[in-house]
């Protein structure tokens, strides 16, 4: 049975997911030399062009610095976050060197963004309102309730929510938590909920509240396609660059995920309908319900009382992403729209704005004018996109033809930091058209290796090629010079010369991005051109707690997205998996090269039944039990056949989630 751990281990790949001086384009110290990765120094194009950024926006404005530093308590930027092992999991110094100027390296809007994201501690928001950022990708906040403390947003792991709490109890005192808000299902924001609440604190009536469907939507989101997800979230995030002037600086909507021990427990109270009230620990709070915006399950809520919002992630002091670069569903950008302009007329007297990641905003007249433009860039993308593609143009043709107005382009909260106009545009088009731009030389084209191949022969082979891109990079036409390479990599992946300029490339592609994410896929693919995969996958253990409330259908449809199609053609049998524990019992049928499943008594005619416990199942899942505990576990019974099963698990596919990306 050795297949199950890495079948279901997909399944957890991915459940992954100081302030300085306001930037001006400065000096890149390092410019004569190699970078620690390799990475070479920016052109003189690429350091004209990052210069050129102080013509486009206004970094005198320190509007948000003033915002971003105000109602500091106290802060920790030496803080070492550790895992149980020694390992670090979280520290602000990493990010030590993003002071003064931005280096010719760094977009300086990028940068003045991580400079922003640098600024660490525990706030205060409003008289009960408090927020700890900089201890995770996202922040924790904290309402003061009459008998104690109700939390929004227990950060990604068990370690950073530990740390911030025990911050917040430094400074604020040792109150009882009441109750745990999880705005919405993605992992930064509910990961580490186990280090401020317990099973037992809720049956003894702590709350968890959060938006319906919130445990389907954290658990199932990206099991089927974790493996892949996974594997593009490094490139996403950047996990195996240096942090550097010529590495990572962080992902726009913060610095990066932490990377420890994360799970969920249940809701107790959910949120479903808007306007919904509740009265937790004497405070009022008015929900509004927000699914498939930001993330499937969603929720925003308001104190009137003290006339203070938060709006989770539906708001945020960037461009966010109607698609994410790892992969997941096309976003919704005119229901997100829609939600923010109900905001703005249900609570028109709101003061103070928090949300799930960044700074607040305070004083109505802000707040207001804020949601407006945010409201408005999703609408614009959204309205715009369908405008020209009804003109005819295909999506790469309105990624290149869509440009903000000025009133939104200025305004820096609506900047390309996480997001950018060009892939969220090219996502709206996706959500109504597919993939496919209604030209038929797209309809069937030839597989990149193949096509590149042909390509490479067109253009007078690879001599031709590369002296006509190292010409083109000379010139700075770094788009093109990618194109064309990418084609010589695919045709020759073993031509050093062709991987060399192609990575000197995406460097430059990486020091222009104003995105965050756009920087780390560049120089991340620059990495790999020259290393090889370095990224390390995530922890299967780490994600044992979330697991525990992933239904067990979740994992016969990760189960049944592994069959190896060619080798199951032909094949026909039937297993009963028994979950003695839960008293769940399954039958699995393959036949058509498809594996279904029902919940249903076992059949007597299987070819094997499979009798075990959850947690079995669990340890099998996160490598914690071995194929010899296995074998003498009494909580495993095998009745039947144990050929056919041995030849069922033989089918299943064991990606190791560690594909190549930018070579074949």
């Amino acid at each position: 049975m050795r297949a199950i751990p890495t079948i279901a281990a997909a399944a957890a790949l991915l459940l992954a997911l100081g302030c300085g001086d306001r930037s001006r384009p400065g000096p890149d110290t390092r410019a004569s030399e190699a970078g620690g990765q390799g990475n070479t120094a920016p052109s003189e194009r690429t350091r004209e062009a990052n210069a050129g950024m102080a013509q486009v926006l206004d970094f005198e404005d320190d509007e948000d610095f003033q915002d971003a530093k105000r109602g500091l308590v106290a802060s920790e930027p030496e803080l070492v976050i550790r895992a149980e092992d020694g390992r670090v999991v979280w520290q602000p110094t990493d990010y030590g060197f993003e002071t003064g100027a931005a280096p010719d390296s760094v977009n300086p809007s990028l940068w003045r963004q991580a400079q922003l994201n640098n600024i660490h501690g525990l706030f205060q928001v409003s008289e009960r309102v408090y927020q700890l950022r900089g201890y995770d990708l996202a922040n924790m906040s904290i309402i003061v309730g009459e008998t104690g403390w109700i939390l929004v947003d227990p950060l990604t792991s068990r370690e950073t929510a530990s740390a911030a709490l025990a911050m917040a109890r430094q400074h604020l005192g040792d109150a009882p938590i009441r109750a745990v808000i999880l705005t919405h299902s993605h992992i930064d924001h509910f990961g580490g909920m186990q280090a401020v609440v317990t099973p037992e604190d809720v049956q003894r009536g702590v709350k968890i509240i959060a938006p319906l469907h919130m445990v389907e939507a954290a658990t199932s989101e990206n099991v089927l396609a974790g493996v892949a997800m996974g594997r593009r979230a490094s490139f996403m995030y950047g996990f195996g660059l240096e942090r550097g002037p010529r590495g990572h600086v962080g992902s726009g909507l913060g610095k990066a995920p932490a990377r420890g021990r994360f799970g969920i427990l249940p809701p107790t109270d959910l949120i479903e309908r808007t306007p919904q009230e509740l009265l937790i620990d004497g405070v009022r709070f008015v929900f509004t319900y927000a699914p498939d915006s930001e993330a499937p399950a969603e929720l925003t809520f308001y104190l009137p009382d003290w006339k203070v919002y938060c709006g989770a992630e539906i708001v945020s002091h960037n461009m966010h992403n109607l698609y994410t670069l790892r992969g997941a569903k096309v976003r919704n950008p005119l229901d997100w729209s829609g939600y923010i302009d109900d905001v703005i007329h249900r609570f028109p007297d709101v003061e103070t704005l928090f949300a799930s990641h960044h700074w607040p905003r305070w004083g109505n007249e802000r707040v207001i004018g804020y949601l407006k433009k945010q409201r408005d860039l999703y609408k614009f993308i959204h309205d715009q996109t369908l405008r020209l593609a009804n003109d005819g143009l295909t999506p790469r043709e309105i990624a290149e033809t869509l440009v903000l107005p000025e009133s939104l382009a200025s305004f820096f909260p609506d900047r390309g930091y996480y997001g950018t106009l060009s892939h969220n545009s090219k996502a709206v088009y996706q959500l109504y058209f597919g993939w496919y731009d209604g030209n038929p030389a797209n309809l069937d084209p030839l597989p990149p290796v193949a096509a590149a191949e042909k390509y490479v022969e067109f253009m007078g082979g690879r001599d031709a090629v590369l002296a006509k891109a190292r010409a083109s990079f000379d010139a700075g036409e770094y788009r093109w010079t990618a194109t064309v390479l990418n084609h010589l990599v695919f045709a020759q992946p073993d031509d050093s010369d062709a991987k060399t300029l192609l990575a000197q490339t995406y460097d430059q592609l990486g020091y222009r991005a104003e995105s965050g994410p756009w920087r780390d896929v560049y120089l991340t693919a620059a990495l790999e051109l020259r290393s090889g995969i370095t990224a390390s996958a995530l922890d299967p253990a780490m994600a044992i707690d979330l697991l525990r409330h992933l239904p067990i259908p979740r994992f016969f449809d990760a189960l049944a997205a592994r069959i190896n199609g060619p080798k199951a053609e032909g094949k026909q049998m039937s297993l009963n998996f028994v979950f003695t524990d839960v008293d769940e019992s399954y039958v699995l049928t393959l036949e058509n090269s498809v594996l279904n499943y029902r919940r249903t008594e076992p059949r007597p005619d299987a070819n094997v039944t499979v009798r075990l416990t959850r947690e079995l199942w669990l340890g099998l899942i996160t490598r914690s039990t071995g194929l010899r505990q296995l074998i003498f576990s009494d909580d495993l019974q095998v009745e039947g056949s144990r050929l056919d099963l041995l030849s069922f698990f033989r089918l299943l596919d064991q990606p190791s989630g560690e594909f190549a990306i930018v070579t074949p």
